[in-house]
């Protein structure tokens, strides 16, 4: 897997291109033979919105490489049709296809993620969903490798995936030792649900728009069905109900949702211990919070607090 070709059209994304420029066109003689990088895409391309791209190899180019990289694109209501066409030409020739943050629209309308797990930045996983109804998306990794099919997530998850291609061409030594000389972590915990905000406003236009309120004020009592069922004056079964329509959820796993980013809040902005959080948060042991802490985000709390309180 020596030669790897990245795709650029007008509207590539600066960030993530770059990534893989770094990763597979800078030779460090960590490994021999190091990649040979070839950009291929439209000359006078403009990327990142403002860096005008001299490029010598056409996207019919990509068809020769050993490994596909697709950075992300702008317009995902249409990603550019010669791309669409090469990447699908250029795995039909063999080539192993990556794409970085919301490159997997063009895998996806490739038809290459059919039938397949995949992950894109998580403020576009739901649109990726609704269009490919036929791809697996998941929301929550930093990148998903389906052998010569990968997806990566949002922005530094292109780097994540990048290194990941290089431990498995090279082995971990070698991919430890790029992350060091780029200084980055050679391997990230958890994935992108640690980074996702926690949004728990759902309006105020329907029957749980009290109720809603009056439990996020009391999410360190031991709230449960019969409570919240009591408190709206309503029976523990049409309260699920209305909880499900509101939310998506049922209303213990709404609570258990809620606790968990409240203790999020207090990592961040406290210097209170686990033990105090879960005690605020209504989960009773430290031992509970970080159960379900590392269950929904995929950290643990002490490793969440350094990411986001240095």
């Amino acid at each position: 897997m020596t030669t790897v070709a990245v795709a650029v059209t007008d509207g590539t994304l600066l960030f993530e291109l770059a990534a893989a420029c770094e990763v597979f066109g800078v030779d460090r003689e960590l490994a021999t033979p190091w990649y040979t990088l070839t950009v291929c895409g439209e000359d006078g391309a403009l990327v990142g919105g403002w860096l005008t791209a001299g490029i010598r190899h056409d996207l019919h180019a990509l068809a020769a490489a050993h490994t596909v990289i697709v950075p992300s694109i702008r317009d995902l209501d249409a990603p550019p049709p010669a791309l669409v066409d090469a990447v699908r030409a250029a795995h039909a020739a063999g080539a192993r296809v990556a794409s970085l943050c919301t490159g997997a629209f063009v895998l996806a309308a490739a038809g290459l993620l059919d039938g397949r797990r995949a992950t894109t930045h998580w403020a576009h996983t739901a649109l990726l969903q609704e269009r490919h109804p036929a791809v697996r998306v998941d929301p929550d990794v930093l990148y998903i490798d389906e052998g010569d099919v990968l997806t990566s997530a949002g922005k530094a998850a292109g780097m994540d995936l990048c290194l990941h291609l290089v431990r498995a061409d090279h082995g971990t030594a070698v991919a430890n030792a790029l992350a060091r000389s780029l200084v980055v972590p050679p391997h990230r915990p958890g994935g992108q649900a640690q980074f996702i905000p926690a949004a728990i406003s759902h309006g105020r236009d329907h029957v749980l728009a009290t109720l809603l309120p009056w439990a996020l004020d009391r999410l360190d009592r031991p709230l449960g069905v019969t409570d919240l069922a009591r408190q709206a004056g309503m029976s523990t079964r049409n309260l699920a109900r209305h909880f499900h329509a509101v939310t998506g959820e049922s209303p213990l796993r709404w609570l258990l949702t809620q606790r968990v980013r409240r203790a999020q809040e207090l990592l961040e902005t406290t210097g209170l211990t686990v033990e105090q959080i879960a005690t605020r948060t209504g989960m009773g042991t430290a031992t509970t919070l970080r159960r379900h802490f590392a269950h929904q985000l995929g950290v643990p709390p002490d490793t969440y607090r350094r990411t986001f309180r240095p």
